[in-house]
């Protein structure tokens, strides 16, 4: 990996504004997930789709999924359902007269690898962080996050 430098010292990141690094962060990460994702031809609300849904052979109901996935970063139903249809036209899923949605074959194969890229993903993305430097970071965040009466997502 390059060499990494940061940005301002000790005594000057103090002044820094936290929304300003908190969104590049954010937005740096999720950009490079997306594109990893492009690459095999999968937008991230399809891959949170094929996620929900490769757990188990019964599959689940339409709704069910709409209902879990609706606030993953204000994706809202017009888009979700859009994205499952698309995976089904793929054959990626399936769906009964029910509603009922079921991963396929060829949609298991296709999370499994993008669940492998995922977790490289995750290690490159948390190189050089430890694991309590990151645990700090979220909380230091969460806790600025209920200082302004702000809500986010936790499972």
């Amino acid at each position: 990996m390059d060499t990494f430098t940061y940005s301002h010292s000790d005594e000057d990141l103090p002044d820094q504004p936290i929304g300003y690094w908190a969104s590049a962060a954010g937005s740096a990460v999720v950009h490079h997930i997306r594109t990893t994702l492009a690459e095999l031809g999968v937008t991230q609300p399809q891959w949170w789709i094929l996620s929900q849904l490769v757990a188990g052979d019964e599959g689940r109901d339409r709704a069910a999924v709409l209902a879990t996935l609706r606030g993953y970063l204000g994706v809202g139903d017009g888009p979700l359902n859009h994205d499952i249809n698309a995976l089904r036209e793929r054959r990626l899923l399936a769906e009964d007269a029910g509603g009922r949605l079921r991963v396929t074959d060829a949609g298991r194969a296709l999370q499994a690898e993008i669940s492998a890229r995922q977790h490289k993903l995750r290690a490159q993305i948390h190189e050089g962080v430890t694991e309590e430097e990151y645990i700090q970071t979220l909380k230091v965040l969460q806790r600025m996050i209920h200082n302004v009466g702000g809500a986010a997502w936790h499972e």
